[in-house]
C-alpha cells in the first residue's frame, strides 16, 4: 500500500471536507489507478498561507506527520481550460482525483516523502489495524 503526503489545510480539506482533486505537477502511475492509499498529512503547512478556518473546516483536528486517512485514487488528467475539477482543481496541474476517502479512528504518527510512497511495516500495521473488527461471537456456537 502507498501513500500519499498532503501538506495541511489541504490534508484536513480531503480527509474531514470535500476536496477530492489533489493538484500535482506530474500525472500518478496507471498502475496506482483504483487502488486505496493512505493520506499522510505532512508536518510542514503549505506554502499559500491558507488556514483551516478559511477552508471552513475548524472542526478538523489539524494533525501533521502522520496518516490521517485513505482514500481510492480514482483518475488522473491535466487540468483543463473550463475549470474542471472547481473548485479545488488549479490549472497547470495534474488533477488526482480521489474517491472513498475514510477517516483513520487515530491518527499514525510517521514521516512522509514527496509522491507516492510506501510506509514503513509498523506504520501499515497500525493503519491496518484499525480497520480491523472481530468477528461477533454467536450465542450457542461451537467454539
Amino acid at each position: 500500500m502507498r501513500a500519499l503526503s498532503v501538506r495541511q489545510p489541504y490534508a484536513d480539506a480531503i480527509v474531514w471536507g470535500g476536496k477530492r482533486t489533489e493538484n500535482r505537477s506530474r500525472p500518478v502511475s496507471a498502475m496506482h489507478l483504483g487502488t486505496t492509499i493512505l493520506l499522510h498529512a505532512a508536518k510542514a503547512p503549505h506554502a499559500s498561507k491558507v488556514t483551516a478556518a478559511d477552508l471552513e473546516l475548524a472542526h478538523a483536528p489539524d494533525v501533521r506527520g502522520a496518516i490521517i486517512g485513505t482514500a481510492v485514487l480514482d483518475s488522473c488528467h491535466q487540468a483543463a481550460a473550463d475549470g474542471c475539477c472547481a473548485p479545488w482543481g488549479m490549472l497547470g496541474f495534474w488533477h488526482w482525483t480521489l474517491r472513498d476517502v475514510r477517516p483513520l479512528p487515530r491518527p499514525v504518527p510517521t514521516t512522509g516523502l514527496l509522491g507516492l510512497w510506501v510506509p514503513p511495516a509498523d506504520v501499515l500495521h497500525d493503519v491496518q489495524a484499525q480497520f480491523w473488527e472481530p468477528s461477533p461471537t454467536i450465542p450457542g456456537a461451537a467454539s
